[in-house]
């Protein structure tokens, strides 16, 4: 669905020297842009084609004498009958009549004669890569020469006369072969220059001629068509391959002309009629270089025209006709390079150069009008999505139509048509709402009363656009010139614009016409009207510019923004002309009109939200695929673009989003408000450039682009272009493919975005629809603006939505996760956060400081102390249970509100059954109530009988758990028709039924509940079955521990609570809390299990307690003592069990043995000292001091080694990432591209690196056991090794992390700083001065290399992370472990430092 239209046009003038000359042929220069021309007086013309040089023209006479006096080239008498341009020489080669091949080179004036041919030269044409060049005789042959003149071979055109009837000048038909009506020859290569076609001086008795197509190599006829009347010698071949088109004079059957296609085979495949009269010729075809376009050039009695159609949906349509008046010859040809751009010339030198562009056939309203010759298709797309040739209705004009202009703004609808005759036609449309009325219907159209406006010739308007709905605006281009032509117009009621800097390509003409409407016909509802249209007022403004676009100013009446040919914009006024106040002033005016990169032929200003103001943004795309907007690019590669507008809880329809295609068949949805404040920069997308987010800032504060902003969606059709848009609820993006058929796809970024904004207005009807039609989430209608929220509106959800089916599959979908921070978290849609915060008692979204509206209704959320709402677990039965209230106090009683009601109990988390089976159960008793005594029980009226009731719950629920539910009220009945019902098999739950019967009732519904793992009710009904089910309670509580607190809560004997008490004692006991169990045996006076807990508990003091609670004997107390100290011994307690034998076992030496294991040097020599054993101890101090001093120098200078290595390590291993992070950027991967192991391919062969594979290496760690024993140190060192993550692997994607947090780990804490603090006191103590010294050194140093290593290596992580150089591994750094480190060394005494 697109239109061609005429974008920008220039006009050239042939200065001919004489006023009879004529132009007869042309050839075209596409590398200099520049065409020539051939005039009867047998002069050539160039003339150059650009802007800027139109005035230079190039001419050389090749009649007159040269300078040298060589005789002319040419008779007087001779005409020049053919003109070819050699791009390899970038010389001219002209055929003359009597048969001269004459060389013309323009750079330097020089001429040469290169050969001749008998019979003259009827035609000449290079092949398209300029090897081969085809001279048509007029004796009927074909010549094919190479670039060096030389004659490759020569056949007969002509199979039906040979070369004696020619020179005989006889044809078979009789008529004399020189001067034959069919004496012009067409010459046509394929594309790819395997083939040639020729057409012309091929007939038989009927005037019948064949179309042959020729081989290139030999020249061999490869084929020809059937005899066919073709129209002179009309013919093209199309640049793909694909056909031939050729003109045929069909006026005897068709009364009219057409045009037949042939494929190689010389097969006839479709054909199409030219519109007209039998009058009217086809003189020349010509298509385009893309082969999109096929251009007629088509004579008729009192103009000639040229009509260019198009191709698609297996129709021709003729899009666009420009007639020419008088009978002057008219000649046309397509720019070699440029497919849009076309160039026409008559035969008296006026040249006239039209930039044709495609534009969009879709409208306002989505309205799609079709240009179709006199015809224009229109069909509304919101009501019945057909692609042409069919429509919805048609309008017929009284000529061709040129170009159209649509309006509806209001309730006013209006078509203005320009037609190639120059008339104006304007169709008021009825209310939309009536357009049903007018399927199928033709419309034929009358013209505007010109009024003052004048008809002239090359005075078409372009660019139609309707500014209010009765007044238009138009452009008209003309050279400086011809400014004269206009005079007409200037008139009382014109004005000059100052100059411009919009180009010196001509002036342009803005017209602008107020319109009257001056119909007394009474015009029937739903009907279309067109008379009485008369230009009531005009005025006419001057451009010195070319105009290249107009597109109404969407926010106001009246106003327009013109686009001049550099890309600069205007804004124009109505009454007032063009509006030249400064950008500031304008601005203020909601725009800034900010021009264009370069000049777009597409442009679309649109009405966006800035901040709450409504402004207009102008959008504009150019012929290299560049979208723009204020002076930036948006994508480099698009193809196609619309927009989306939604006005959701706003009073004008204001565009939200845009919508393009981009070459790599992909549609891109973005956000307006993003590319209005926000930045665009490109990621390499194939073989073009592609958005991916905003960077380069347009307007406002710079913002980060979040994730999702826009969506990109794959079109599964190569070459599919983006036609058209329904905006608001509907959200249909529409695509037509190649073929032309129509394709609508829902981009989910934009249903999103209508549910949201019915969800704003409270238009619930609208949305459940919106997701029941697209397949999205139910729960996006509670989670958009909240769960809470919701539950306020639930009474006028259920009202709206008037539709228990539709209610009830909502209820079915629910569920607790929060859709909008999941399935549609990369969705951003308006009013909605990541994160809605509460402020005092309400709600608030993140963004706005105002509550959380839903539709017009603040809804306020009471936060209650104690009672925090938020919790996602609400959600679901929150809802539901609002749900259910509404249907149970709103909506009258009927099955399927029942039934609704039913589903929101089983669809409840946790689902409801029981509550569910009651109500069945309280229906199940209506029934038989009203069956014995006749009453009318309400549900039984409705015909809802609780089986079906039954069927539904077991539908919408496990079966296992129905059943379940319906026995966890006891009820033996119930839970019978529920098994039925669930198609269990009698012989699995009947036995268990009649065996529950059987029993008694406490004892049936402890079986029942222990079968549903009920045990509390379990436990409660089985006490109440009598003392002899004790035991049966007591193994209940023993399987379930949580049940003993229950237990002694029910039981108030003594006895049995002792009972229960000693149970969980034991219970305690065997789960290792052994003084809770302790405590319990206590409780029941059960002292020896108490000691027996206590002692397994490691409590030595509490069951020292207990042996004289128990009056145990001295002896008995003495040996349970020296079993806790072997006991604590055991358990690495060496102090406490140095306390019981020095206090229970009287054990001194022992005491002091186990202290000095305990490292406990200060109070060792306080006990030796006290029982007068100084000298003894002092002995043995001072030995076990000074061996693990040794142990720890030795440890420390190992460390200190072990930590040089560890960074060099690090640091080779860095380089190496850095190194190769750096090769991969200037290769231009990304880090992300790589495998992890990549990074790490270094070598690990560092001599020395055993603490890679040996536990040794991690004694360096700052945790250095000061016992005298190595046993002990090394049984912490591995133990911490273990905790710290083990071995470090040489060349894995972590050694480098791994490596900072071994360097880290390494560092002395605390508790290793105070031992090896009390360790140097104690030795200074001894007289040790000089180990003391050794050791504190050692330390000092050790400690010293760590932190200095660790601090290098953080700072080279802060670094990398700062400048954003940190690769793929980096992003763990801040996860680092942090170890407590003291900066002083507060372990040190000042005495023991080095001076």
């Amino acid at each position: 669905m697109k239109n061609l239209k005429v974008f920008s046009e220039s006009r050239a003038a042939v200065n001919l020297q004489a006023e009879s000359e004529e132009l007869l042929v042309s050839a075209l220069d596409v590398e200099q842009n520049r065409i020539f021309f051939a005039s009867s007086a047998n002069i050539i013309y160039g003339i150059n084609l650009s802007a800027s040089q139109q005035e230079m023209q190039w001419t050389i006479n090749l009649c007159l004498q040269s300078e040298l006096g060589l005789p002319p080239i040419l008779e007087a008498e001779d005409r020049i009958t053919g003109l070819d341009y050699l791009i390899e020489q970038e010389a001219l080669i002209v055929g003359t009549s009597t048969g001269d091949l004459v060389l013309v080179v323009p750079t330097s004036n020089t001429v040469d004669v290169v050969g001749k041919v008998e019979g003259g030269v009827k035609t000449i044409a290079s092949s398209p890569d300029g090897a081969l060049l085809i001279v048509a005789t007029g004796f009927g042959q074909l010549l094919a020469m190479t670039q060096d003149w030389d004659v490759l071979y020569e056949v007969s055109y002509d199979l039906d006369n040979n070369l004696e009837t020619f020179m005989s000048g006889t044809r078979a038909d009789g008529i004399s072969g020189l001067s034959s009506p069919f004496s012009q020859v067409r010459v046509s290569w394929r594309g790819d220059g395997k083939y040639f076609a020729t057409l012309g001086c091929s007939g038989n008795s009927e005037g019948l001629q064949r179309l042959r197509i020729w081989e290139r190599e030999s020249g061999t006829l490869h084929s020809s068509s059937e005899p066919k009347d073709f129209m002179e010698a009309a013919m093209d071949w199309m640049p793909s391959g694909a056909k031939v088109a050729a003109a045929c004079n069909t006026s005897k059957t068709k009364n009219c002309a057409s045009v037949a296609f042939f494929e190689r085979n010389g097969l006839e495949r479709g054909s199409f009629d030219i519109y007209g009269t039998t009058e009217a010729k086809i003189e020349m075809l010509k298509w385009n270089c893309n082969s999109e376009l096929l251009a007629a050039l088509v004579r008729y009695d009192e103009w000639s025209s040229i009509q260019i159609w198009s191709f698609s949906n297996y129709h021709w349509y003729l899009k666009q006709e420009w007639r020419y008046l008088g009978k002057n010859k008219l000649m046309f040809a397509w720019d070699p390079e440029r497919p849009m751009r076309a160039i026409c010339w008559t035969a008296y030198g006026l040249v006239h150069l039209l930039t044709l562009c495609w534009s969009s056939a879709v409208y306002d309203a989505s309205i799609a009008i079709v240009i179709d010759g006199v015809n224009v298709l229109v069909t509304p797309l919101s009501l019945s999505l057909v692609p042409p040739p069919m429509s919805h209705f048609n309008i017929m004009f009284q000529s061709a139509v040129q170009s159209v202009a649509f309006t509806s703004r209001g309730l006013e609808s209006h078509l203005a048509v320009g037609l190639s005759d120059g008339n104006l036609s304007i169709v008021k449309f009825p209310n939309m709402n009536m357009w049903d009325q007018l399927e199928g219907t033709v419309y034929e159209t009358v013209n505007v009363d010109p009024g003052s406006l004048i008809k002239i010739e090359f005075g078409d308007l372009r660019h139609l656009t309707w500014l209010d709905p009765y007044v238009i605006l138009g452009v008209m281009h003309c050279d400086g010139d011809q400014t004269s032509l206009y005079s007409d117009f200037i008139s009382n009621n014109w004005r000059k614009c100052p100059l411009m800097s919009g180009g010196n390509n001509g002036v342009s003409i803005l017209v602008e016409m107020e319109l009257v409407c001056n119909n007394v016909e009474e015009v029937e509802p739903g009907c279309l009207s067109s008379s009485g249209w008369v230009v009531k007022s005009s005025m006419h403004t001057v451009i010195e510019s070319s105009v290249v676009a107009i597109a109404a100013n969407p926010m106001t009446r009246c106003e327009a923004f013109i686009q001049l040919g550099n890309g600069d914009i205007v804004s124009y006024m109505s009454k007032e002309g063009i509006n030249i106040a400064p950008a500031e002033l304008y601005k203020e005016k909601r725009s800034n009109l900010k021009g264009f990169l370069s000049y777009c032929p597409w442009m679309y200003p649109i009405p966006v939200y800035d901040y709450g103001k409504l402004k207009v943004l102008i959008f504009g795309l150019d012929e290299d695929g560049r979208l723009q907007v204020n002076g930036q690019v948006i994508c480099s590669t698009c193809t196609s673009f619309s927009f989306y507008a939604s006005a959701a809880g706003k009073v004008q329809e204001v565009v939200t989003h845009l919508i393009y295609t981009t070459r790599q068949d992909l549609l891109i949805v973005a956000n307006i408000d993003e590319i209005f404040h926000g930045d665009v920069h490109y990621e390499s997308m194939g073989n073009g450039q592609s958005p991916v987010g905003f960077g380069n800032k347009l307007q406002g504060e710079n913002k980060l682009i979040r994730e999702g902003n826009h969506d990109e969606l794959k079109v599964w059709e190569r070459g599919a272009k983006l036609i058209g848009i329904i905006n608001g609820d509907e959200a249909a993006v529409i695509l037509q493919t190649v073929r032309g058929n129509l394709e609508v796809i829902y981009p989910r970024k934009l249903v999103l975005l209508a549910i949201a904004g019915a969800l704003v207005d409270k238009r619930f009807k609208d949305a459940v629809s919106l997701v029941r039609q697209h397949r999205i989430n139910y729960n996006i209608i509670v989670d958009y603006c909240g769960w809470q929220s919701f539950v306020e509106a639930a009474s006028e959800f259920v009202r709206k939505i008037n539709n228990l089916s539709h209610i009830t599959e909502f209820v079915c979908a629910l569920k607790h996760e929060n859709v909008m921070e999941t399935l549609y978290k990369d969705i951003l849609l308006p009013n909605h956060q990541d994160n809605k915060i509460e402020c005092g008692s309400q709600i608030f979204l993140s963004n706005t400081d105002s509550p959380l509206e839903f539709g017009n209704q603040t809804i306020i959320k009471r936060l209650e102390p104690g009672n925090e709402i938020v919790s996602k677990n609400c959600k679901v039965r929150a809802v539901l249970e609002a749900v259910r209230k509404v249907l149970e106090e709103e909506v009258s009683k009927s099955p399927a509100r029942e039934l609704c009601i039913l589903t929101t109990l089983a669809c409840n988390d946790p689902p409801e059954l029981e509550e569910a089976l009651k109500r069945i159960k309280k229906w199940r008793e209506t029934e038989i109530a009203s069956t014995m005594n006749e009453v009318d029980g309400g549900l039984h009226k409705l015909n809802l009988s609780a089986e079906e009731a039954l069927k539904h719950l077991l539908w919408l629920s496990e079966p296992d758990a129905v059943f379940h539910a319906a026995l966890g009220l006891y009820d033996l009945h119930l839970a019978a028709i529920v098994a039925l019902n669930s198609q269990r098999d009698p012989k699995e739950f009947l036995p268990f039924l009649q065996e529950l019967e059987n029993m008694p009732s406490p004892v049936m519904c402890y079986t029942i509940d222990c079968k549903l793992c009920r045990y509390e009710s379990a436990l409660k009904n089985i006490a109440a079955a009598g003392d002899a089910y004790f035991e049966e309670c007591l193994q209940l509580m023993k399987s379930n521990p949580k049940l003993f607190a229950l237990g002694l809560d029910i039981f108030k004997d003594v006895g049995k609570r002792a009972v229960i008490l000693e149970a969980w004692g034991d219970h305690l006991f065997s789960e290792e809390r052994f003084e809770e169990a302790a405590m319990a045996y206590c409780s029941t006076c059960s002292f020896q299990k108490a000691l027996g807990s206590f002692r397994a508990g490691g409590l030595w003091k509490e069951a020292l307690t207990m042996a004289g609670m128990l009056r145990l004997t001295t002896d008995e107390v003495s040996s349970l003592a020296n079993d806790l100290c072997e006991e604590l011994q055991a358990l690495g307690k060496p102090a406490e069990a140095a306390k019981i034998a020095l206090g229970y076992c009287k054990d001194v030496q022992g005491a002091i043995n186990l202290l000095l294991t305990a490292r406990e040097w200060l109070e060792a020599l306080r006990i030796g000292f006290l029982y007068d054993m100084g000298e003894l101890v002092k002995s043995q101090v001072k030995l076990a001091a000074i061996e693990c001093a040794n142990l720890l120098i030795l440890e420390y200078e190992e460390g200190i080694e072990k930590v040089g290595k560890y960074l060099a390590r690090y640091l080779a291993v860095r380089q190496r990432r850095l190194l190769l992070a750096a090769k991969l950027e200037m290769e231009g991967k990304a880090k992300e591209d790589v495998d992890d192991d990549t990074f790490s391919e270094t070598s690990s062969n560092i001599s020395g690196m055993s603490a890679y594979t040996l536990g040794k290496a991690s004694n360096a760690s700052g945790n250095l056991s000061t016992s005298s024993t190595g046993s002990h140190v090394r049984t912490r060192i591995r133990t911490r090794r273990k905790v710290h993550g083990g071995k470090i692997r040489a060349g894995s994607p972590g050694e480098e992390f791994a490596l900072v947090e071994h360097l880290q780990s390494m560092v002395l804490s605390s508790r290793a700083q105070e031992e090896l603090k009390l360790l140097l006191e104690a030795l200074l103590l001894l007289g040790e001065e000089d180990v003391a010294r050794k050791l504190q050194s050692f330390a000092a140093r050790y400690q010293s290399c760590q932190l200095a290593a660790v601090k290098d290596a953080e700072d080279k992580l802060a670094e990398e992370q700062a400048d954003g150089t940190a690769g793929t591994k980096n992003k763990n750094a801040d996860n680092l472990k942090k170890l407590g480190v003291s900066d002083t060394l507060c372990w040190q005494w000042e005495m023991l430092s080095p001076p």
